[in-house]
């Protein structure tokens, strides 16, 4: 990590929940800004065929709790082989 870094996060530390937030979501769509057309149409097509599938019910969706619970197993387990 660059001195840049880390004294950029020892600033965020200060801020209050609402303001890390704000940074959060601006440098996000930052992010989003700088994803090339190739590679965000390939997201777009992909959301389609999910939501494709969705509504043919070729697959069914999973409540978000649940889902985390499954990936927090996962990674416990590859933690912990055994």
């Amino acid at each position: 990590m660059t001195q840049a870094v880390a004294h950029i996060l020892e600033e965020v530390a200060r801020l209050s929940p609402s303001e890390r937030a704000e940074l959060t979501d601006r440098m996000v769509e930052g992010l989003v800004r700088d994803v090339p057309p190739e590679i965000e149409k390939a997201q777009i097509a992909e959301v389609r065929r999910r939501i494709a599938q969705v509504e043919s019910g070729e697959v069914t969706l999973v409540p978000g709790d649940e889902a985390l619970a499954r990936v927090r197993a996962m990674v416990a387990a590859a933690h912990n082989p055994g």
